[in-house]
């Protein structure tokens, strides 16, 4: 078994994975906070087996949506999104969603959590390295 087949440092690798596309969506999220129309967007959360793996998956991220009522676009890469389920009673005039206070938190949060994720992948190499004495 390759070290890289292990089920925690595979599980870590998905979720640091899972934080870069999510920090790439609430970048838009932001920097759409002045469009016309423009409802924010989520990555949902990959959710692991016991054994580490992705749930429901072979190795890859899952993606789908957390809500039914979730609006489809015809791309197929819009279903990997949860269209903001309280958009409403912040909505401006214009229809734009975005609540950069909310935003921002979710990257602040995405951000630590990665630094978290990363963190503990090196550790476990470094377990790794140790036990079988090259560290």
């Amino acid at each position: 078994m390759a070290i890289s087949d292990l089920p925690v440092l595979s599980a870590l690798r998905t979720r640091m994975q899972w934080h870069q596309e999510r920090q790439k969506v609430l970048a838009e999220n932001v920097s759409n906070s002045d469009t016309p129309n423009f409802k924010p967007r989520d990555l949902v959360e990959p959710k692991f087996n016991p054994t580490g793996t992705p749930a429901g998956t072979m190795g890859s991220l899952a993606m789908m949506r957390t809500t039914s009522g979730a609006s489809m676009a015809a791309s197929p890469a819009a279903s990997r999104f949860d269209v903001n389920g309280r958009v409403g009673f912040e909505t401006r005039p214009a229809g734009n969603a975005v609540n950069l206070e909310e935003e921002m938190m979710k990257v602040s949060a995405n951000q630590m959590d990665y630094a978290a994720a990363t963190s503990l992948y090196s550790k476990s190499l470094h377990l790794l390295k140790t036990a079988i004495g090259k560290g």
